[in-house]
């Protein structure tokens, strides 16, 4: 009968283990998942975005002086999944950020996910990490419609703005040396507006960024018609929104998110709405779409 007894004590003691397995798990994993940034956003019930207040029509300042922008639409849509997951009415802090600083303020941790223009590269990612890709576009140069500079070929000589620091600083002084360039001089300015007015002032004959960005400054200066693109590109812009390094957690829901949208095609509404006046998506978008629209 002791030993009876005995063995009843240890089977039940067993059981309640077993029946606590399950439990102890779940609250591991949730531990697990709520390291990191997605720990800081529940706890403090806030989400740091950062933008760029100057890159139309991806992240800039509308009328109402309020972020907008295509890369402004799909950060909203990540936040809003982000709180489902955490079950908590966030707050979403809009933290203006330049293409100076803005590596800094992720690795920093002064924002969770910066939501603008900035391409994925390798180098970068020693610093910070990457989204899936959100756009795909080019390097070019905006003129002066009236200007004698109609392509890439036309550079010799000239005076060219390019925002410091950036990708495209560094793929423009290559193609220049590749394609034996010369008498080029780049100007460096430290934003996109002061591109557009450097060029619009007569500083400079060109000013060159991303393809997008710069039909949205042209589309959104006070005279549209007085400026116009150069054929050809100089350089492959893969975006992506920078997230810290090493936070496996906030950068799989980040990235589900944005799958899910793709996946779905609830991104080409967002897209239309930003780029519809360009025509239809282009191929090159369209294939990033179907590839990042990750199966769960």
């Amino acid at each position: 009968m002791k030993l009876g007894a005995n063995f009843r004590r240890i089977i039940l003691g067993v059981t309640a283990v077993l029946i606590a397995m399950p439990l102890l798990s779940v609250q591991s994993v949730e531990a697990q998942v709520l390291d990191g940034t997605l720990k800081r956003i529940k706890d403090a019930s806030t989400m740091n975005l950062g933008y760029l207040a100057d890159a139309p029509p991806f992240s800039f300042l509308g009328p109402d002086k309020k972020p907008t922008g295509y890369s402004i639409e799909l950060c909203t849509r990540i936040a809003g999944a982000v709180q489902k997951q955490l079950s908590v009415n966030l707050k979403l802090n809009w933290v203006a950020v330049t293409a100076e600083n803005r590596i800094s303020m992720v690795e920093q941790g002064k924002v969770d996910i910066e939501c603008s223009t900035t391409t994925t590269s390798l180098s970068r990612q020693e610093k910070v990490d990457f989204s899936l890709m959100t756009f795909v576009d080019g390097g070019t140069l905006l003129t002066l419609a009236n200007s004698p500079l109609r392509s890439l070929s036309d550079l010799s000589g000239k005076k060219i703005a390019v925002i410091t620091g950036t990708t495209t600083e560094k793929a423009l002084a290559k193609f220049l040396k590749e394609q034996f360039v010369t008498a080029v001089q780049l100007i460096p300015v430290k934003d996109h507006n002061e591109g557009r007015a450097a060029l619009d002032n007569g500083t400079v004959e060109a000013f060159a960024s991303d393809q997008a960005i710069l039909i949205g400054l042209a589309l959104t200066a006070k005279d549209p018609k007085r400026f116009a693109l150069a054929d050809g590109l100089f350089s492959y812009e893969p975006y992506g929104f920078m997230l810290r390094r090493n936070d496996a957690s906030f950068r799989l829901t980040v990235n589900r998110a944005l799958a899910e949208l793709y996946r779905s095609g609830e991104v080409l509404p967002i897209y239309d709405n930003w780029f519809g006046a360009l025509g239809k998506v282009s191929d090159a978008v369209e294939v990033l779409y179907q590839i990042n629209g990750l199966p769960e």
